[in-house]
């Protein structure tokens, strides 16, 4: 069950505050840092001047949320969050609107998304409406450092995390929520051709009734080791497989989409399905809807013939299909979607000693891949409107 909207509750008679953007507080950094040239810029290190900081305690509830300055911060080192991972994060951007504005891309989303991941690590709960109307402030006060070029934004990473401090091995009631912001180029810097992947099925993401539907940080360490290993054989990215059938999950930390030509000339484009397994990716959506509205004749997408039927699976994906389509000369392109890369080609896949090789590992992104990157970021930024999904943080 997700948790929206939280009332005021009580705790022995102690009044427990609820998150109130009204107690907002904002300190100003007295001097700004200088902006980072948008071509020096690589994904996740640059920091701005501020952040957003909040806390809740069991016996009084939420405090004033605190617009301040980057810093550390201070936390117990018995805390949850370093000894049994309560750790929740989202991804988000920011991007320069047709006159300037901050806008935000589907943020209702993420906030879901970040109200199932809470309840799933048992963190006290929030109204998630009321951190967004945070995150919009946190944003207009960090406006100068959207960058204007395309396929570049503001990333923004909302966390929440546990802080009791007790090593009794217990849900934490004691939570911090901090935004903070860094203007983000291309994920995958320079790179314009495929990425390579190996497909491993030895180790595994995520697996059935475990939290791989959610965006836990627990999710992200244990692919660490493969990922060093895959990048010793030449791969960039690991396609990781589940089960004795080599079913295919995520590609790295991002959503896998492979397009197949029919027999009758139009194209298959499959995704796995949201089992538990795979994380419900705001992309993933996006394209989807994407796909699905182009075959339905309520948006061209650029590129795309409009008599091209396009038609979308979300379905079990194997290895042994993929290996067959591509025998058969109808694997035309694959890439992995998420929020960080938007949309990203695979060039090869490595499995069982050898590589498949895509159209993508000289000429990049296909049609099909190309053609949504274009239409979600003509979205992002404002250029066209399309279901509300671009919303301004004005």
């Amino acid at each position: 069950m997700a948790i929206e909207k939280i009332s005021p509750s009580t705790n022995g008679g102690t009044h427990v505050a609820p998150l109130d953007a009204s107690k907002l507080v904002v300190n100003l950094a007295k001097t700004l840092k200088p902006l980072v040239p948008s071509e020096d810029l690589i994904f996740g290190e640059t920091k701005t001047d501020h952040m957003l900081v909040v806390s809740y305690e069991p016996a009084t509830g939420w405090s004033a949320p605190e617009i301040k300055p980057y810093g550390p911060l201070n936390l117990d080192p018995a805390s949850s969050c370093f000894q049994y991972c309560p750790n929740v994060f989202e991804g988000m951007k920011a991007y320069l609107g047709p006159n300037g504005e901050p806008r935000l891309f589907r943020p209702d989303k993420n906030m879901e998304r970040l109200s199932r991941s809470v309840e799933r690590v048992a963190l006290p709960p929030f109204d998630t409406s009321v951190l967004l109307e945070l995150i919009k402030r946190l944003v207009m006060v960090e406006a100068r450092w959207i960058p204007s070029e395309p396929g570049h934004s503001l990333y923004i990473r909302p966390t929440v995390i546990g802080t009791r401090a007790a090593l009794g091995v217990a849900a934490s009631d004691s939570a911090i929520i901090y935004v903070i912001v860094t203007p983000a180029g291309p994920y995958f810097r320079g790179s314009v051709k495929g990425i390579p992947l190996l497909a491993v099925g030895e180790s595994v993401r995520s697996w059935p009734g475990g939290t791989g539907g959610h965006k836990l940080g627990l999710n992200y360490a244990p692919g660490f080791l493969p990922q060093r290993i895959a990048a010793k054989q030449g791969y960039s990215q690991i396609l990781w497989l589940l089960g004795d059938d080599a079913k295919i999950t995520e590609a790295g930390a991002m959503n896998f989409f492979a397009v197949a030509r029919r027999d009758d000339g139009d194209l298959d484009i499959v995704t796995p399905p949201l089992d538990g397994t795979i994380l419900p990716g705001l992309t993933r959506a996006s394209c989807l809807a994407l796909l699905d509205g182009h075959t339905q004749g309520r948006l061209t997408l650029p590129g795309i013939a409009l008599t091209q039927r396009l038609y979308t699976h979300e379905r079990t994906l194997t290895m042994s299909e993929i290996a067959a389509w591509s025998a058969d000369g109808k694997l035309l392109e694959a890439f992995g979607v998420g929020t960080a890369v938007i949309v990203a080609p695979v060039g090869r896949i490595g499995w069982e000693g050898k590589d498949l090789v895509l159209p993508s590992e000289e000429t990049g992104l296909g049609p099909v891949g190309k053609a949504l990157w274009e239409r979600i970021v003509d979205i992002q930024v404002g250029k066209v409107e399309w279901e509300g999904w671009s919303v301004s943080c004005v």
